[in-house]
């Protein structure tokens, strides 16, 4: 059995200290980079700057959520900035099929997320041309949220509908909200693929030990 993939969200990091922060979860998978642009949700992030750096300082790929309205008018800046993967919202964006193109056409991987209220079913018939697919457990905005109980249901299904695609047309499943040491295990029991935490991981005073256990979570 696979371990899972961890993304620590640099939501938790103390920005100031961004390099120490950075090299303390170097162990992971990802770095997870929030953009909110307090329209989509109620938060300002960063922008393409932050991206730069991360892409400087750090060798771990870069995934990169956009919680904003537009995301096709960013998607360029911020691949051509270093993301790796790139996520945009299903509630924002109409012509969805053409952005996860675009962004696939421009060299970063594509995703698509979806809200606590979004039912999978969105998804359905863009699915086999997703390279991941970010379930939110919390209402995105904020970091440090509780996760969201009938979260599971809707991992769940979305793991039986990508299981009933071809191997080769089935994206990564990754989540996002609340997930700590306590509750992932039933989280990797759902069927996700990837799992991104920023408290769960950055409050804690062994980080290293943290992303390693939440790696092997599957396996005990």
């Amino acid at each position: 059995m696979e371990t899972l993939k961890i993304a620590p969200s640099i939501l938790s990091a103390d920005i100031a200290n961004l390099s120490a922060e950075v090299e303390s979860v170097k162990t992971a998978d990802y770095l997870h980079v929030d953009i909110m642009d307090g329209h989509f949700v109620p938060n300002l992030t960063y922008g393409p700057g932050i991206v730069k750096v991360l892409k400087r300082i750090s060798s771990l790929p870069l995934d990169v959520h956009l919680m904003i309205d537009n995301p096709a008018a960013f998607a360029q800046v911020f691949i051509e900035s270093g993301a790796d993967i790139l996520t945009v919202h299903a509630e924002v964006e109409p012509h969805l099929h053409r952005l996860v193109h675009q962004i696939k056409d421009l060299g970063a991987k594509a995703g698509v997320s979806l809200n606590p209220s979004t039912p999978v079913s969105v998804l359905e018939s863009i699915l086999p041309d997703l390279d991941l697919v970010l379930i939110m457990t919390v209402n995105p905005g904020f970091g440090g949220q509780k996760f969201i109980p009938s979260m599971l249901y809707k991992l769940k299904k979305l793991r039986t509908l990508v299981d009933s695609l071809q191997p080769e047309d089935r994206p990564v499943i990754e989540v996002d909200g609340g997930i700590k040491i306590d509750n992932i295990k039933i989280v990797a029991q759902a069927g996700v693929d990837m799992v991104v935490s920023g408290s769960g991981i950055f409050k804690t005073p062994d980080r290293a030990q943290t992303i390693n256990l939440m790696q092997n979570s599957r396996l005990h």
